[in-house]
């Protein structure tokens, strides 16, 4: 394979100073091109790449500073040297903060601007593999967090495993709140990235209930006051475990902390009222008292999809979302046919 050889964009209104750094240039192994205008040099680089970029300072129309900033803005990989009067290097030196990697003083020698042009190659092979390596760096962290999250949702999937273990009534309950949460969530028109953390809200808005007493959870009968609250304090629980690793995901907290709060206020544990619930523990709300209707508890006895619909409708305005409940009725028409999900790790949204 041939050696790649360094290609240069001489830039300057003098034909001379031009003809001389070429010569230069060519001289220590460089393919080199040159423009009189910097109009010329922009022509130049929008149909063909360059190594380097030398620039006068002192040019009509476009000065070397303007062009250095449209070189760094368009054509970022290409390293720029500034060419300047003993009199201007304050300003060349302001350039090096704007992006150039090194000047060239006039008037200049062989030696020096051999010397230079190699320096500046070395920092912009400096500059290139760092920003590389930031990059590569930024995808394995990215790469390393999403499969800290991916684990962290797997074992909080062991934890429900565990929760549906300890109440039959539970059992895959969590699976099908979250595919009804999901329905509702489509209809309304939300988009998918939040249809995800719908989902995994669902899957997860009953974790709370691993600090359930067992004997209060599969109590056969009506439960104290005591009792009640006992249980009611699931969800504030379930978002103190998860929010720790969800923290930059509110929508999922905001199902596991919100399902049980009423539009009237009377819901736990906050007692929001109306639309300061967010919608999306409001639809989840109704997805969770659907399948606790249609799958029984031992407080409640199992009715079927018709009479459950029914029971919702009876609750809108104080307990219930109307809009929630019709997205429900129009996700899932057939309501003696309802899907059966398979418990299963949702897809999760990675932070960037």
């Amino acid at each position: 394979m041939a050696e790649h050889r360094v290609r240069c964009l001489i830039v300057d209104d003098e034909a001379k100073v031009r003809d001389v750094m070429a010569r230069i240039l060519v001289g220590g192994g460089f393919e080199c091109r040159q423009a009189a205008s910097a109009a010329e040099a922009v022509a130049i680089l929008e149909q063909e790449p360059f190594d380097l970029a030398v620039l006068d300072i002192q040019m009509p129309v476009m000065d070397g500073t303007q062009l250095l900033a449209e070189v760094r803005l368009r054509w970022p990989e290409t390293g720029v040297v500034m060419v300047t009067a003993v009199s201007e290097v304050r300003t060349a030196v302001a350039c090096l903060t704007h992006g150039a990697v090194d000047y060239i003083a006039k008037p200049f020698e062989i030696d020096e601007v051999r010397a230079r042009i190699r320096q500046a190659l070395e920092k912009r092979r400096l500059l290139r593999e760092n920003r590389e390596y930031q990059l590569h760096l930024e995808q394995r962290v990215k790469e390393q967090a999403t499969r800290i999250e991916e684990l962290f949702v797997l074992g909080v999937h062991s934890l429900v495993q565990a929760l549906e273990a300890k109440d039959q009534y539970t059992r895959g309950h969590s699976a099908r709140v979250a595919v009804y949460a999901v329905g509702i969530a489509r209809e309304l028109g939300l988009d998918e990235e939040t249809q995800t953390e719908i989902r995994l809200g669902g899957e997860l808005h009953d974790i709370g209930k691993i600090g359930v007493r067992e004997a209060v959870l599969g109590k056969p009968g009506p439960l104290t006051e005591e009792e009640y609250l006992h249980v009611m304090g699931h969800p504030a629980i379930g978002e103190r475990i998860l929010a720790p690793l969800l923290k930059e995901h509110p929508l999922v907290l905001s199902v596991v902390r919100s399902h049980h709060e009423r539009l009237d206020g009377a819901g736990l544990p906050d007692h929001l009222q109306g639309d300061l619930i967010p919608l999306v523990a409001r639809l989840a709300s109704v997805a969770d008292a659907f399948d606790a209707i249609t799958t029984g508890r031992p407080y409640m006895r199992l009715r079927p999809p018709e009479e459950a619909i029914a029971e919702l409708r009876r609750c809108v305005g104080w307990q219930f979302d109307r809009d929630c409940i019709e997205a429900f009725s129009r996700a899932f028409p057939d309501i003696a046919r309802l899907p059966i999900p398979t418990p299963e790790v949702a897809p999760f949204l990675s932070r960037g």
